[in-house]
């Protein structure tokens, strides 16, 4: 290994005090000039500083491109708390994306003439002289859909949620066991 740092000043011919003796010693007069660390713009040697002489040289072969720092981590525990609560809020938000989604596909199909369509077809296939048919239209309306699948999201927003949270006490279980999993984070500088 090469010391790049240039020529230091000799500590074996060090005249001045020691730390333990500045205290008592008197101090030079003049204003107080920190140490430099370019020997350019250090004070000279009888200005009160010490001029050591060392200049500082820039470092060959010193790597321009950013490094990554990587990380690995063990996942060794799983709060159910937590996962419970984050679990009710996201299947909250899956729910309630269900009930749009399901009113928004009635509205484009109901549009689109196919619950006519497909009623008519039904009714005459199941109607005789005396009854109509089925009618589809009206065991298909908006109010009934809407009902069915907030019944349906309230059912997932349970079953999820307490998945989940099963899932932790499961993991934990496991994690004691085999120590759980492995993660490698990077941070990119």
């Amino acid at each position: 290994m090469t010391d790049t740092r240039g020529q230091g000043p000799s500590y074996e011919t060090y005249n001045g005090p020691l730390p333990g003796d500045r205290a008592g010693a008197q101090q030079p007069s003049g204003p107080y000039h920190p140490p430099q660390a370019y020997g350019a713009q250090a004070p000279a040697a009888g200005a009160g500083g010490q001029n050591t002489g060392a200049v500082r040289r820039p470092r060959t072969g010193a790597r321009t491109t950013p490094r990554t720092r990587k990380a690995r981590l063990r996942v060794a525990k799983a709060d159910p708390w937590s996962v419970m609560k984050v679990s009710f809020l996201l299947s909250i938000a899956l729910g309630i994306c269900t009930v749009v989604a399901a009113s928004v596909l009635w509205m484009v199909m109901d549009a689109m003439g196919v619950f006519s369509t497909v009623g008519g077809t039904i009714s005459e296939a199941t109607g005789s002289n005396e009854s109509n048919g089925f009618d589809l239209q009206s065991f298909l309306s908006l109010p009934r859909v809407l009902m069915f699948t907030s019944v349906i999201a309230v059912i997932d927003v349970v079953l999820m949620t307490a998945l989940a949270t099963l899932g932790a006490f499961i993991y934990n279980l496991s994690a004691g066991f085999v120590g759980g999993v492995e993660l490698t984070l990077a941070e990119d500088e």
